[in-house]
């Protein structure tokens, strides 16, 4: 019982380190998998911001892109595909029921860029784009909200009274980093919506994607040299942003939240390291006429010191062991009712077996040293 209590120091804070970096872990690969389903290699190009009489926007709230600047970028030699892209929350009717969705204009090449399939049917063309086609491609929740019981292909649904056949219907992709249902969309040709919907000639941004992930800095230093030379503004009236940023941003928060909770559970092994010392110096007292008895019958300094040692070591061991996997067990059982990913790193498992093993060298060496440097005699006359 002794024992036991003695690891419980050392199982609590083994378990904590290795179930705080599991949940983080896999809190960390989630959401990077949910950035990288963004799309892979894309560059965003957003419209700039606006200054008048003090006040100032943000990304978008000025007209700063054109369709132009969207044809220049796809003549860069590091671009593969671009996508103009504009965007409106309209009310949609079809089949006797209405919906609040976002309409986004895009080109043929948008599931292309942000890794988007069609369940059903197939994209527009740049026919479709070149004559204004009343085409639309619509996500799983639409079809949920407009057309429940029957097949959504060829229907009509009507934006603005407007309208737009449903060639295609695209794979679910349920929400996104930032809480956004992915499925809650409409798509039409960026022309038809710009010239048949809004009668806008902006865009509100420009999707890209870069020809490869090794090349994707440079296709946004391009881009961003040739927006510049286009527009010839005193200050940058765009902004252009790649996934990796966002990718690096969101991993290194992760990771600095991992480090913190790792370093708090690590406080619980400091204790459990110095509940095994004080329970090894009773020990040493307890056991003073028993380590006389060694050393008359011919024990040395050193048998006693390593008997000692490692009978910590082991505490601390057996204590690292059942912390691993209580650690890993409470980490499974959380991202089970939770239905989230769990990781537990290797490298942080042999941490925390290198640590537990330290922490019963470190805190038996003294008890240990002690004992090995009892006078015989005295320890055999120790009541």
């Amino acid at each position: 019982m002794r024992s036991l209590l003695t690891m419980l120091g050392v199982i609590i804070g083994v378990g904590a380190v290795i179930g705080a970096v599991s949940l983080t872990s896999g809190a960390t690969k989630q959401v990077e998998d949910q950035v990288s389903s963004l799309g892979e290699n894309v560059i965003t190009v957003f419209s700039g911001n606006f200054t008048s009489g003090g006040m100032r926007g943000g990304w978008g709230s000025a007209p700063t892109l054109t369709l132009a600047d969207a044809k220049a970028i796809m003549s860069l030699p590091n671009v593969a595909a671009v996508s103009p892209e504009v965007r409106d929350r309209e009310q949609i009717l079809a089949n006797g029921q209405n919906w609040n969705t976002q309409v986004l204009g895009e080109s043929p090449d948008y599931p292309q860029i942000l890794d988007r399939s069609i369940a059903s049917g197939a994209m527009f063309t740049d026919q479709d784009v070149r004559t204004l086609a009343k085409s639309a491609i619509i996500g799983k929740t639409v079809v949920d909200q407009l057309f429940p019981d029957i097949n959504p292909l060829g229907q009509i649904i009507r934006i603005r009274n407007l309208p737009f056949q449903v060639v295609g219907v695209l794979t679910p992709k349920g929400f996104n980093l930032f809480g956004q249902d992915q499925d809650d969309v409409v798509i039409v040709p960026y022309s038809s919506h710009m010239h048949r919907i809004t009668t806008r000639t902006f865009l509100n941004d420009i999707l890209v994607e870069a020809s490869s992930d090794k090349t994707i800095l440079l296709a946004q230093n391009e881009i961003t040299d040739l927006l510049s030379d286009r527009h010839r503004s005193k200050d940058p009236d765009f902004t252009v942003r790649n996934q990796a940023d966002l990718m690096e941003r969101v991993s290194s928060a992760s990771r600095t939240m991992g480090f913190l909770l790792a370093g708090v559970a690590a406080v619980s092994l400091v204790v459990g390291g110095i509940g095994i010392m004080n329970i090894m110096l009773v020990s040493v007292t307890e056991r003073t006429r028993e380590i006389g008895i060694r050393m008359a019958v011919g024990a040395r300094a050193a048998d006693i010191l390593v008997q000692f040692l490692i009978e910590a070591v082991t505490l601390s061991a057996i204590g690292g062991a059942i912390g691993i996997a209580g650690g890993v067990g409470f980490s499974q059982a959380v991202a089970s009712l939770k239905n989230m990913p769990t990781v537990t790193p290797v490298g942080w498992i042999i941490v925390a077996v290198a640590s537990s093993a330290l922490i019963g060298i470190v805190s038996g060496f003294y008890p240990a040293w002690k004992a090995s440097k009892l006078d015989p005699i005295e320890a055999l006359r120790y009541e």
